[in-house]
């Protein structure tokens, strides 16, 4: 959607569409840096419908999706039709982080009373 950010995996690579195509956003901003911290490499590139169909894994990331998983694109399966391991390791940090469970990570928080 307009909202979001896709990102797909492949080969253990995760992929965004080019930067003129991509919501500048804090949520793209913190997977990424997650992404790193969890030792993978994010490459901004022209992404096709091609790309996505054969992606091992598609996510989106924003402020309402946060961290969702992609199970499929005009009916044809994306992966194994289901949250990959890529997926779910930057899903299970992220809300980790959003929930205060990761100290070095504090400073993106602001606490609402």
């Amino acid at each position: 959607g307009a909202g979001e950010n896709l990102f797909i995996v492949k080969d253990g690579v995760i992929y965004e569409p080019e930067i003129a195509s991509a919501l500048i956003g804090i949520t793209r901003a913190t997977v990424i840096t997650l992404a790193a911290e969890l030792g993978y490499k994010v490459v901004s590139k022209r992404l096709t419908r091609d790309d996505i169909y054969i992606a091992d894994e598609a996510f989106f990331t924003g402020t309402a999706a946060e961290v969702t998983p992609i199970r499929e694109l005009d009916n044809r399966t994306i992966g194994e039709g289901k949250r990959g391991p890529v997926t779910t390791k930057l899903q299970s940090l992220f809300f980790d982080v959003v929930n205060g469970k990761v100290p070095a990570h504090a400073d993106w928080l602001t606490p609402v009373a």
